[in-house]
């Protein structure tokens, strides 16, 4: 699926193609290469790798998550869930499937042994990731040909586990047509969210996870500030996106930039619109990359040289806001506050100072959870009164958006402790020392 990142990338790409500007040739892959003609900035050249720092997560880890979600089944009275291609497939099995619409599912019972439903062609594929799944030596795999109903082999493991009349929880992004086939080839199986039992599960993390989601941010952190020290006046988007490109193949890792620029940063998400750096411009990237299969998203604004004077003043006073709202959301989280409550604690900061009411300049909620995916369980919103635990990870990401002007965001990943909460890196500084190494 393409990311919301990528899709302004194309955006922006088909943008200077129609202004006559060459930008078709970006690349799809996220770490590109370097020619000898084109040398890296000293700031990104003297970055080290931090590959050999990530351990992945092991066999033992993903068999303890199943009956983690075994128990999480007999709690909410499922039978059985079923996971297709994804990042919850990648949680309890290790196994990295794309498929389009043939289908390959991972059927998880409550009790007994779980099983696979696999096309026939794609059987060697299959069990070459099994291997490194928890059921690797024993494991049930069920193939169907091109002109067979897979469905039915699936509805068969069923009446053979004695789940024919039972509840069957569906991974909430299965798509409607391989739920459909389901539902018509066992009809007297109820189906329901499988949620309870994959969120329940992946809300908490791990000490290894928490490691992992920590190293992310760190080096999402670094790029920025190695980028940050190589801009220079005519930069544009496609150069600043492919030097933090360049910068987290340095660091050992893929990750993606959306880089904003002047009016464009009142746009939370960006503008396909083409964009240059000018000295004073202020500038906005979101960003994150993916270590063993954990992501970081963290965001800067900030200016390249000196603010402004027409307009520097409230820029600075913008951002001051911005930060105290961050340092809020940061005070107020902490295990039994309603996530709601923590969203609360931004938005009076912001409408205290003057940008209110509710979204008209703080366009959306406070954070969402992180982990395998970008956004993820739990989210901080108004209304939401799930209770924080130790070990949730969220962001944690106020803004203002003053269109026609400029926006600030200041975004943080944040980890829910025994006691409070805790950023996974340093927030920043100010507008003009983002990193406080100027």
């Amino acid at each position: 699926m393409i990311s919301r990142r990528r899709f302004l990338e194309v955006g922006g790409a088909t943008g200077f193609a129609v202004a006559g500007v060459a930008a078709a040739s970006r690349p799809l892959v996220a770490v590109p290469e370097q020619s000898s003609h084109s040398p890296l900035p000293p700031s990104l050249a003297q970055l080290k790798s931090r590959k050999s720092e990530a351990v992945p997560i092991t066999r033992e880890e993903r068999g303890a998550r199943q009956e983690h979600a075994r128990k999480l089944m007999g709690e909410n009275g499922i039978d059985a869930i079923v996971l297709m291609e994804g990042t919850s497939l990648g949680y309890f099995t290790g196994i990295r499937w794309w498929g389009g619409e043939r289908l390959f599912a991972l059927l998880l019972p409550a009790k007994g042994a779980a099983f696979y439903v696999c096309p026939a062609f794609e059987e060697g594929r299959a069990r070459e990731q099994i291997a490194n799944s928890p059921d690797a030596e024993r494991a049930d795999v069920r193939t169907w040909q091109e002109d067979e109903n897979p469905y039915h082999l699936l509805a068969q493991g069923l009446s053979e586990r004695g789940m024919a009349t039972g509840k069957l929880g569906i991974e909430e992004t299965v798509r409607f047509f391989f739920a459909d086939g389901i539902a018509k080839a066992a009809p007297q199986t109820t189906l329901t969210s499988a949620t309870p039992v994959t969120a329940g599960c992946r809300m908490i993390k791990s000490t290894h996870e928490i490691a992992l989601m920590c190293l992310a941010a760190q080096v999402t952190l670094s790029a920025y500030e190695a980028v940050y020290r190589a801009l220079r006046e005519g930069m544009t988007q496609a150069h600043v996106a492919d030097l933090i490109s360049a910068a987290y193949g340095q660091l050992g890792f893929p990750g993606e930039a959306s880089v904003e620029v002047d009016e464009y940063t009142a746009y939370p998400h960006g503008s396909t619109t083409p964009q240059v750096i000018r000295e004073g411009s202020i500038v906005m990237i979101d960003d994150g990359c993916t270590v063993e299969g954990y992501q970081s998203d963290i965001t800067r604004t900030f200016v390249l040289g000196k603010v402004p004077e027409k307009s520097g003043n409230k820029m600075k006073r913008v951002f001051d806001i911005v930060h105290g709202a961050q340092s809020a959301a940061l005070a107020a989280a902490r295990p039994g506050v309603e996530c709601g409550a923590v969203d609360a604690a931004a938005r009076k900061v912001i409408a205290d100072a003057g940008y209110g009411p509710d979204y008209k300049y703080f366009a959306h909620r406070l954070g969402h959870g992180l982990g395998m995916d970008g956004h993820e369980w739990p989210y901080l919103v108004r209304g939401n009164a799930t209770k924080l635990a130790a070990n949730m990870t969220t962001s944690n990401e106020p803004g203002i958006y003053i269109r026609g002007e400029f926006g600030i965001r200041l975004e943080d990943d944040m980890h829910i402790t025994e006691s409070g909460a805790e950023l996974f890196t340093p927030q920043s500084l100010s507008l003009e020392d983002p990193f406080g190494k100027a």
